[in-house]
């Protein structure tokens, strides 16, 4: 299985930077975990790696550096995940291009891949939960609901192996030492702090693992 950072806001070589996160996921089928901020920025970097069309993408909230690329790859999506609460408005236009699945609760989409369901009050978010040989791997937006939070949900699915994507404020450090792979991405405030554990890996638009 290949995970690989397509939008956030560092980058290497011809990928761009900017501000929000989007990361693809290979296996038998083809997700994309939200959408970066811009369309064009999200095209070019998708055109590096030569990826066009998706079984699903999966929104995590409905903030402009989550969704705002959206309409560079719905044309080319079977079906988009988001959350029941999601605008009206954003919903309409989802379903207009693609199969809109609208989510509330935890549940399993396609074989080894889930969603945590809506977690938070305030924002709330949905993360993706991958299975592989090794555990379970999360993937965060920006973790508005608490990274604890949002990995207590996780952990109904199975053991976790690894978090990937946006920390957000959280700080408690140690906590992520139990896991094997820790990848800080996009809004996370203390992701030089965590890039140094022994655990860490670099995050970056361009930055690519097999699990």
């Amino acid at each position: 299985m290949k995970f690989t950072v397509v939008y956030d806001n560092e980058a290497r070589g011809s990928f761009i930077a900017d501000w929000g996160f989007s990361c693809l996921i290979e296996s038998k089928v083809r997700i994309l975990f939200d959408t970066g901020a811009d369309p064009e920025i999200l095209s070019h970097n998708l055109s590096l790696i030569d990826v066009k069309d998706f079984d699903y993408v999966v929104l995590s909230h409905e903030h402009y550096d989550h969704v705002g690329g959206l309409s560079a790859v719905i044309d080319n999506t079977s079906h988009v995940l988001a959350l029941k609460s999601f605008s009206r408005r954003l919903k309409k236009y989802i379903s207009s291009k693609s199969d809109l699945i609208e989510v509330l609760e935890p549940f399993e989409f396609e074989r080894g891949f889930m969603t945590t369901g809506s977690v938070g009050r305030f924002i709330e978010e949905q993360s993706l939960v991958v299975e592989t040989s090794k555990g379970k791997v999360v993937i965060t937006g920006c973790s508005h609901p608490g990274l604890e939070e949002i990995i207590k949900r996780a952990e109904g699915f199975g053991r976790v192996f690894g978090v990937l994507g946006g920390f957000h404020g959280f700080e408690k450090i140690e906590i992520l030492e139990r896991y094997d792979l820790v990848v800080p991405c996009h809004c996370t405030v203390y992701k030089e702090e965590i890039t140094r554990m022994p655990n860490a890996m670099r995050c970056f638009a361009g930055c690519s693992f097999r699990i």
